[in-house]
């Protein structure tokens, strides 16, 4: 043992010795300064120890936290779906309001009818809709059309079903005449690879001169003994160019032939 350690355990049996030889009092005292000079580290810890826990009760687990915001992203997309299902109920309340009053103001008499199938090829564009001769339909040919315009006309009358011919389809004719102007021609539809997406028509034998613009309004304009009665919405001009003997306009649909759903067939004058 070097010198060093000796002088350590002579300094700590020394120490103990007069630690042990005092009364029960002073020790006590030194007891209590002992506390006193430790205790603000005490109570430190012991608040640092307190707000950890509490934080440690406030935090959620990974688990939790994933599970929370499934839960959440579930209930937007409930919402979502609410909100859109809505949305189309509002636009379908809309269109049979918008329906019921044209039926109220036209001067035809209309049998209400919806699309219940579609048929587009090269040489047909046609729909079926669910109103036939048991329903006040003729045999023979009939204006089709909505509160936006011409849509078409019935070529087959079953007993509960019939077949309409759209003015899309290039075999259908429909006399016609230009809002704001004297022009009038046959409005046609055009060969599918041509017609582009909108379905556009084309209105021929126009003046070469007809100062035509985009915009302007095209309408039935009637003749004897044809199918449509005059004055009914066909489309608007997109655009006009002469040709060598005449003039000849392209016309954008008023209804969109694509999504229409409800329709009304012309059943004769009121």
């Amino acid at each position: 043992m070097n010198r060093l350690n000796g002088i350590i355990i002579i300094v700590i049996i020394a120490v103990a010795l007069v630690i042990s030889s005092l009364g029960s009092r002073t020790m006590q005292n030194l007891q209590a300064g002992f506390l006193g000079w430790i205790g603000p580290f005490l109570k430190t810890g012991s608040a640092v120890q307190e707000q950890l826990g509490s934080m440690g009760k406030g935090l959620q687990t990974l688990d939790q936290l994933e599970e929370e915001n499934v839960r959440l992203k579930t209930e937007n997309k409930e919402l979502s779906t609410t909100n859109k299902i809505l949305r189309d109920i509002e636009a379908q309340n809309n269109n049979l309001r918008s329906a019921l009053e044209y039926k109220q103001r036209s001067v035809f008499r209309l049998v209400p009818a919806q699309v219940i199938s579609r048929d587009a090829s090269t040489w047909w564009n046609t729909i079926k809709i669910n109103r036939g001769f048991e329903d006040g339909l003729d045999v023979g040919d009939q204006t089709v059309l909505t509160d936006a315009g011409l849509v078409g006309k019935t070529i087959t009358v079953g007993k509960n079903i019939s077949t309409v011919l759209l003015i899309t389809d290039e075999t259908c004719k429909v006399a016609a005449k230009v809002e704001g102007s004297q022009e009038k021609g046959i409005l046609s539809g055009r060969r599918i690879q041509e017609a582009g997406e909108a379905g556009e028509m084309q209105l021929d034998f126009l003046t070469k001169t007809a100062d035509l613009q985009p915009d302007q309004k095209v309408y039935s304009a009637g003749v004897p003994g044809g199918v449509f009665p005059s004055g009914i919405l066909l489309g608007t001009v997109s655009s006009f160019k002469a040709r060598a003997l005449d003039g000849q306009a392209l016309v954008t649909p008023s209804v969109d032939l694509s999504s229409v759903e409800d329709v009304f067939v012309v059943v004769g004058a009121k």
